[in-house]
């Protein structure tokens, strides 16, 4: 059966997200990346609730699974984050 037509469960839309907000710090590393821009650079629509709700909800998952660190506005990966991609490789 294809994933094509397959609905996703709101926990799996929240992992996937996760995934796209870390790859995506972690690609623009060692630069920091505020939130409004990350929202931006993943074509998050600034004027839907749900759109920034997930960003926001990922952002804080991460924070709280030690993968990202939050200083106000800006992200950095954290060194655990850091490590894992460095063992994933290119």
């Amino acid at each position: 059966m294809s994933d094509r037509g397959r609905i996703r469960s709101t926990a799996e839309e929240d992992r996937a997200f996760e995934s796209a907000v870390l790859q995506h710090v972690l690609f623009l590393h060692p630069a920091a990346v505020a939130l409004e821009d990350l929202a931006r650079e993943l074509g998050t629509d600034a004027g839907s609730f749900a759109e920034q709700d997930a960003l926001e909800r990922a952002v804080r998952d991460l924070c709280g699974a030690g993968l990202l660190h939050r200083n106000g506005p800006l992200l950095l990966p954290s060194r655990a984050a850091l490590r894992f991609d460095e063992l994933l490789g290119d």
